[in-house]
């Protein structure tokens, strides 16, 4: 092969390079322009919220974001196959010991719901349910009509739901309520929506939610269908002017923020990962969330982190 043989070859040859490995390279880039999140319910508004605004600062980032439960989050972070998990209880021995890390976010609240047509909703919100009477509901199961909760002389059954996924919303009643979400008794229903359309729904129900899904956050009333159960915190038998904060967002926010609302079933919510991230565009992502992008929390329906709080979390991804 003469010389402009050889060279005609090596061109070809690279050109051929060119056309294969060019594309790889496209795509890694892409990759490492996108950001995958999964898992809690309870941060998903949120999640989308913070990706929508980050992206009018960046919009070569891109986000594919899905619900499913903390317990999906926790795996899909710890397996690889997202770069953060969204969750929603405490991080557990079990999972420091996998190498899970995290970082606090934002802080919402669970709240026991029922239905807004229940016909014995006059004598609940005014004697409230305690907490030892929530978990003889929910895990001891001595209730089994809503006579025996308010002392009437119908007999209509209460219908208890929960949650059938593994969560964090399920998972900080329980421990709430003394126990885990093993022990939480009911009928199994798949996540967040799923769970308020069952008890909004059904006259006699009796339920949970996280709070970003029982109120309406632009107006900040109660979803149609649903409403809140009050909590007889001092257990007097009586809800109290002081543990009445249930007529519309705002005053449960306040009342999270203030701690007057007991945490928990109060509690914060986390981004997780499999180690510390590695991806430059997630850590950046984070951070923002943890400074400016702050600024969207309430306006999103939940509390923020008190200051001290997010300079000690942004410290993890500086």
């Amino acid at each position: 092969m003469n010389r402009i043989g050889r060279l005609f070859f090596l061109f070809l040859v690279t050109g051929m390079l060119v056309s294969v490995v060019l594309p790889g390279c496209f795509r890694g880039k892409k990759s490492e322009r996108t950001i995958n999140i999964s898992g809690a319910f309870a941060l998903y508004p949120l999640t989308v919220k913070w990706s929508e605004e980050y992206r009018k600062l960046h919009p070569e980032v891109k986000f594919n974001i899905t619900g499913g439960g903390a317990g999906k989050g926790m795996a899909d972070a710890l397996a690889g196959t997202v770069d953060l998990g969204m969750f929603s209880r405490e991080i557990s021995a079990a999972e420091k010991e996998k190498g899970v890390w995290w970082v606090g976010l934002t802080i919402d609240a669970v709240l026991p719901t029922m239905n807004a047509e229940n016909p014995y909703i006059g004598q609940v919100k005014s004697r409230g349910v305690t907490r030892e009477e929530f978990a003889d509901i929910f895990i001891h199961e001595k209730y089994g009509t809503w006579s025996q909760l308010t002392g009437t002389p119908d007999e209509d059954p209460l219908v208890v739901y929960t949650r059938a996924d593994a969560c964090g919303a399920a998972e900080t009643w329980a421990k709430y309520l003394g126990g885990s979400q093993e022990d939480l008794h009911g009928t199994g229903i798949y996540g967040d929506p799923g769970l308020a359309d069952a008890v909004g729904s059904d006259p006699l129900a009796l339920g949970y939610n996280n709070a970003i899904y029982i109120y309406d956050i632009k107006t900040g009333a109660l979803r149609p269908g649903l409403d809140v159960v009050p909590i007889d915190l001092n257990a007097n038998g009586t809800v109290d002017p002081d543990e009445q904060f249930y007529q519309n967002h705002k005053l449960v926010l306040e009342a999270i923020a203030t701690g007057k609302y007991p945490s928990p079933p109060a509690r914060e919510l986390y981004f997780v990962s499999g180690g510390r991230p590695v991806k430059q565009v997630v850590l950046d992502f984070i951070r923002w969330t943890l400074t400016d992008g702050q600024q969207f929390v309430t306006e999103a329906g939940y509390v923020p982190l008190e200051r001290e709080k997010l300079q000690e979390e942004l410290k993890k991804v500086q």
